[in-house]
């Protein structure tokens, strides 16, 4: 089943032109699922005493409109589909009178906290969720077809900021580290995430950009040049 809950843009949520931000919308969509998590008993705490836990693959992210300070929203979620070890999953975020502001297609793994294995669903993991009707829109793939050259951009440390309770970079991290790369005129109207590998405390992001027309790739490095996470941006 679905799983909604309401909020109103906080003025700590938007950026410099008073809006919501794309990490913002984001945070938005990761925790209406830890909430639906936590209201089907499949919570972190549950996970966790069971060590198990499941890890964003990817995403794909399409903003109508970047709401405003103030502005009451509504946040939605729900499964669509379970196959082996993936979770498949939809966000909305619609304005309190209906409008759809943003939306989101996902791909989940579900991990064994014994050896970081991905690890076959089974019953007792998927039905207290329930499934819905994959959302109406245009779907694109979860692979991201890599442009050819890149350039190379200052690596950096990652820090305790970053982190979440699975000890790595917290998967909307990764987007706002992508986002430094951005011209400032920039206004994002579809974000890609392709999540390869997980960056723990002080490991190195080695950054790579690529500019094509309307769309800009970045690649968030380790230092074997092996991507933690691929990030696409288009306007």
């Amino acid at each position: 089943m679905a799983y909604s809950f309401s909020g109103r843009v906080r003025y700590s949520e938007i950026g410099e032109n008073g809006l919501l931000t794309l990490p913002g919308i984001l945070n938005y969509f990761q925790d209406c699922s830890t909430f639906h998590s936590e209201a089907a008993g499949l919570g972190v705490k549950v996970l966790k005493e069971k060590n198990k836990f499941w890890v964003l693959s990817a995403w794909q992210v399409i903003v109508n409109r970047y709401p405003y300070l103030g502005e009451e929203i509504v946040t939605s979620t729900w499964p669509y589909g379970f196959r082996g070890f993936m979770g498949f999953r939809n966000f909305t975020m619609d304005t309190a009178e209906g409008e759809r502001l943003a939306y989101a297609n996902t791909f989940w793994t579900f991990i064994d906290g014994k050896n970081g294995l991905p690890c076959k669903l089974s019953a007792e993991y998927t039905e207290g969720y329930g499934l819905e009707e994959k959302l109406d829109m245009e779907y694109a793939s979860r692979k991201i077809i890599l442009p050819e050259t890149f350039a190379g951009e200052e690596a950096f440390p990652v820090q305790k900021h970053h982190l979440d309770t699975n000890h790595h970079v917290n998967n909307c991290q990764y987007i706002q580290m992508a986002m430094d790369y951005l011209p400032v005129d920039f206004k994002i109207r579809q974000m890609r995430a392709e999540y390869k590998q997980q960056a723990r405390l002080h490991d190195t992001i080695c950054p790579e950009k690529s500019v094509d027309g309307d769309k800009i790739v970045i690649k968030l490095n380790d230092t074997e040049a092996e991507p933690y996470a691929v990030v696409e941006f288009v306007r």
